[in-house]
């Protein structure tokens, strides 16, 4: 991969009295935040070593800009379909800022020259930029490399090692500015759009945790009919009170105040044999929230809404608790080495598929075009 340094907008400090409330509203809000002072830019190009430090993980990565190319030339892959809808909103978003305000989430196989290139780096050196996030209980910090010598070394080391990389969030926004390059090939845009801005970890501090869904509505079917219907597809069994799958291919489920857990049956899953992943939730879309409940569209219907894993399932109870007749189901966690065999097939997983940490803020490093 080709990693590029930039000039870094970044939050002025002095102004910033609530961490939280900058990063939920600096998405919106930029340009008024950046006309009234709110950041400041560095003096030079240069590349950032990024650790966030939560209360039970530290996750540390490095933040550049990639080569727009690599992601057309299919080395930085992808696993969601993008739509044209979001498009839209990001380049509208785009125009209107000029900027870059959160980067895309990369994930790459773990190299350990790079991991120790990183570790030696940042040893006996004060980050130059710090904030917590009361909300999320986090820190983060940033290390400046700006020393023309050290760059080289780290594009080196990228360019040697990775040759792929994939998306593990920000698909939109990467479809988006392929777009604004092309346009600008054509001469029709003008800006630094071959440029993306991106943050890239190792496998070993990405995490991916459980996407669950919610389903309003039984599509007219009585509470025994779903279950029965239910039944052709499982082995079910009963749970004393509220638990999430403990592996894959096994569901569980909330439907009438009452806890189940749902195995798939054995001839469901030989139906996909040929298939080198067979994930739960796209199991799900097809048998349940198709056959059974009539969702033509996962993406668009409004019967459904998604709850993160980070949510619990005192997240799932709640949201089944503001419609009639919902029933939730609780997935177990996609694995990364998952996610890139669908990558490296060129297919897509369902939307929702998993909840990617860490999480980027919007504001924190910001790339102007």
């Amino acid at each position: 991969m080709h990693i590029k340094p930039f000039q870094a907008v970044y939050p002025n400090l002095d102004y910033i009295t609530s961490a939280d409330s900058f990063f939920n509203s600096a998405r919106d809000e930029y340009l008024e935040y950046s006309d009234s002072g709110f950041f400041t830019k560095t003096a030079q190009e240069a590349l950032f070593i990024y650790r966030i430090k939560g209360a039970e993980r530290i996750y540390t990565g490095l933040i550049a800009c990639a080569d727009i190319r690599d992601y057309l030339d299919g080395n930085i892959r992808q696993h969601e379909h993008t739509l044209a809808a979001k498009e839209q909103q990001q380049m509208q978003l785009m125009f209107r800022r000029r900027a870059a305000v959160k980067p895309v989430l990369l994930a790459y196989p773990g190299v350990e020259d790079i991991n120790r290139w990183i570790e030696a780096y940042i040893t006996g050196r004060a980050p130059f930029f710090e904030i917590e996030s009361e909300e999320s209980r986090e820190h983060h910090f940033l290390w400046e490399v700006r020393d023309g010598g050290a760059i080289q070394e780290i594009q080196v080391l990228f360019e040697q090692f990775v040759p792929f990389s994939y998306i593990a969030d920000g698909h939109h926004r990467t479809s988006t500015t392929s777009l604004m390059y092309g346009k600008t090939l054509e001469g029709k845009q003008h800006g630094d759009y071959h440029l993306l801005l991106c943050a890239l970890f190792p496998s070993s501090d990405i995490d991916i945790l459980d996407f669950n869904r919610v389903v309003y509505g039984l599509n007219g079917h009585s509470k025994t009919a779903f279950m029965a219907h239910i039944a052709q597809y499982f082995e079910i069994g009963f749970l004393n009170g509220p638990e999430k799958p403990e592996q894959k291919h096994d569901i569980t489920m909330l439907f009438n105040r009452e806890w189940y857990r749902l195995r798939w049956k054995e001839y469901v899953l030989l139906e996909y044999f040929d298939e080198e992943v067979v994930l739960d939730a796209m199991l799900l879309d097809e048998k349940v929230l198709g056959h059974i409940l009539g969702i033509e569209d996962v993406r668009t219907d409004q019967r459904i809404l998604y709850v993160e894993g980070p949510k619990g399932l005192e997240g799932i109870q709640h949201a089944i608790s503001k419609g009639e007749e919902g029933v939730a189901f609780c997935l177990f966690p996609v694995q990364l080495e998952e996610m890139m065999k669908v990558a490296d097939a060129g297919k897509v997983m369902p939307p929702k598929s998993t909840w990617v940490e860490p999480r980027m803020k919007n504001g924190l490093i910001v790339q102007e075009y």
